[in-house]
């Protein structure tokens, strides 16, 4: 049967979806071979789903009746391939316009659905870029990251957020450009200590004229869009020719602007002459694992790199790996106009005119094979080398500690995901619970959560009713998305899982305190059904709170302590200093919010421009709490309902 569905469209163009349906309790080969009969021989994308209706692979294919009739033959596969065949229940398909439209769509699904048995791309962190603004007489120059959703002129990506603020600050002295915010800029009425110290031209005052401080924006603009050559040749010029009228003080101020240019591009690494704007991949497979060194360079210089350890088949050759990485790197990234690759790729030109379809202009996908070109990927390889080699010996020395660990507390098997809690909170104020989570790999910070304490019926300062609180809201939410513990052991993905993945559910949790923090965990474990699923430790610190004499507690057993120098006790202490260190971070982000919060963020419909009008008009939000009606009606953008919303919230008790 068939029946048809809809979805968004990701790439453009209009798509047709049509689903294929398969014989009732038919699993494997027969559901494939149902599935063909209505296959059209069109570019499409198919998606392979299970008896669970878990989405196990999509792929894409220039025809998809010919692509989908070789899994339908049932020999001659590989392990993964086989194993995704006979467990499949199901099919979907999508009939895409052309090829080029169907990789796209492929690697957008695959990035949103995470099938087990696709390259997986492991990215959650997105790139900072240098912003420019566009929607002010005074442009600033800022950090941003996400959305492109403010006016103005972005540069990038940096590799970090460290590198763009070493960028900016190096700009900051060669531009003199503003770093403050339009309220702050706008509510001056001298000059800031950045003005003093030579890092801005101070535009919010007037020390600087408009047309002025708009030229030093054209060549920031200038020299970030890759003309740094005839910028500097100009300040040069600038600099000589005050020093020819005898301007040194102005000589100085150029001589210093070209100083901090030059500190910018010496700070890069390797700046190649030839290669304007390229993004350069390596790929370096070992130990079953692969790692992929991407560096950036724009404006002929060096914008830093990053390492990426996609989940792949330990059988996927590099060229196969790397291919699924680029469509799914590129998904929600702007391109460059040239890529440079360690590895040709199957459907090379396939993938260049995809790129080419998403930015709107060429891109080139190239592997060289001399020149500067070919230096620029064989030190990217390089780095993909030993960013591996750190991997591997890092998850070696990681996978001994979880075994010593396992062995030291009595456990059948070493664990592959702790989770670590502790509490902050100062007199019970702004109280939080953190929790953090380590496996095979290290920490896995992607995964820590915070929890605000939101119960009213805790006593101030009660750490075991906040130990309860926290341990209520993360097992339940835990069941309710993944089940009950038990259900991933039972999972037949062996020959897709190794030993680095993480699983949903932790082998053993692990609470900063002694028998009574325990004893609060335990209660709630005990009351969802899962206290077996679980096994729970307690870490007390130990006489005179001294590291090295922690005390340990378990169910069944007595309070016990481990010889100083055991690799696994500074194991569990650096565990536990990361959980306290990410607890006391939550606590004091959380009391910073209370301290600076304006009683005008609370009043319903009054968003940023309202409030920035509001305090304009009347200097603090004291003085909005006791303006009358007509008062606040006399501020621009607030009308009478809106004034007197405000001001029944200040006088709703009078």
């Amino acid at each position: 049967m068939t029946r048809d569905a809809t979805t968004t469209d990701t790439t453009g163009p209009a798509l047709d979806w049509d689903a294929g349906g398969a014989v009732s309790g038919a699993v494997g080969v027969e559901v494939i071979q149902e599935a063909v009969k209505r296959l059209p021989n069109a570019p499409g994308v198919y998606r392979m789903i299970n008896a669970d209706g878990d989405v196990l692979y999509v792929g894409k294919a220039r025809s998809l009746k010919k692509r989908v009739t070789n899994y339908a033959q049932g020999r001659g596969h590989t392990n993964r391939i086989g194993r995704m065949v006979r467990e499949t229940a199901s099919m979907e398909f999508v009939v895409t316009r052309t090829e080029t439209e169907a990789l796209l769509l492929e690697a957008n699904l695959i990035k949103r659905l995470r099938p087990r048995f696709n390259v997986l791309l492991r990215d959650d962190k997105s790139f900072p870029y240098i912003l420019l603004t566009g929607d002010h007489p005074a442009p600033g120059i800022f950090k941003h990251r996400g959305a492109r959703s403010k006016k103005g002129d972005y540069f990038g990506p940096f590799a970090s957020a460290g590198a763009v603020g070493r960028t900016i600050n190096s700009l900051q002295r060669a531009f003199l450009l503003r770093t403050c915010t339009d309220s702050v800029f706008e509510s001056r009425t001298r000059p800031c200590l950045l003005f003093q110290i030579k890092r801005c031209s101070g535009p919010c005052t007037g020390e600087i004229g408009a047309a002025d401080y708009a030229e030093l924006v054209d060549e920031a603009k200038a020299f970030l869009s890759g003309r740094s050559t005839s910028v500097k040749a100009d300040i040069a010029r600038a600099m000589q020719d005050a020093a020819e009228a005898l301007d040194f003080e102005r000589a100085a101020v150029y001589r210093d602007r070209l100083s901090a240019l030059s500190h910018v591009q010496s700070h890069q690494g390797i700046n190649p002459q030839g290669v304007e704007e390229a993004d350069v991949i390596a790929i370096h497979q070992e130990g079953g694992q692969s790692c992929i060194q991407v560096f950036f360079f724009r404006t002929g210089q060096n914008w830093g790199n990053r390492a990426y350890f996609p989940k792949a088949d330990p059988a996927l050759g590099a060229e196969e790996v790397l291919g699924a990485f680029l469509a799914q790197f590129y998904d929600d990234k702007p391109c460059p106009r040239l890529i440079l690759l360690s590895h040709a790729v199957e459907e090379q030109a396939l993938l260049a005119d995809a790129l080419a379809t998403r930015a709107g202009r060429k891109v080139q996908v190239l592997v060289p094979q001399r020149g500067e070109k070919k230096d620029l990927t064989d030190h990217a390889l390089q780095n993909a080398r030993e960013a591996l080699g750190r991997r591997l010996a890092e998850t070696s020395s990681q996978g001994r500690l979880m075994e010593g660990f396992a062995e030291t507390f009595g456990l059948e098997a070493a664990p592959r995901r702790i989770e670590v809690y502790d509490n902050s909170h100062i007199m019970g104020t702004n109280a939080v619970g953190g929790m953090i989570v380590a496996g095979m790999e290290g920490f896995a910070k992607n995964q820590y959560r915070k929890f605000n304490i939101r119960s009213t019926e805790i006593t101030p300062g009660d750490d075991y009713g906040m130990m309860r609180e926290v341990m209520q809201r993360r097992f339940s939410r835990l069941i309710k998305e993944n089940g009950l513990p038990g259900g991933e052991a039972g999972d037949e993905a062996g020959e897709m899982e190794t030993a680095a993945d993480m699983p949903a559910w932790p082998d053993v949790i692990l609470i900063d305190g002694g028998q009574g923090q325990l004893a609060a965990a335990t209660q709630i474990l005990e009351e969802l059904g899962i206290a077996g699923g679980v096994t729970a430790i307690g870490v007390a610190k130990g006489v005179d709170r001294d590291a090295g004499r922690e005390r340990f507690f378990m169910a069944g057993k007595n309070p016990f302590s481990l010889p100083p120098r055991d690799p696994v006790l500074y194991f569990v202490q650096r565990l536990r200093d990361e959980a306290h260190r990410f607890a006391i971070g939550s606590h004091r982000a959380r009391r910073k919010k209370e301290m600076i919060k304006n009683p005008l963020d609370e009043i319903g419909g009054i968003g940023p421009g309202r409030k920035r009008s509001l305090l304009h008009h009347f200097g603090t939000a004291k003085a909005v709490s006791r303006a009358g009606v007509e008062d606040l009606m006399a501020v621009d953008g607030i009308s009478e309902a809106i004034a007197r919303q405000i001001y029944n919230h200040f006088h709703e008790n009078g």
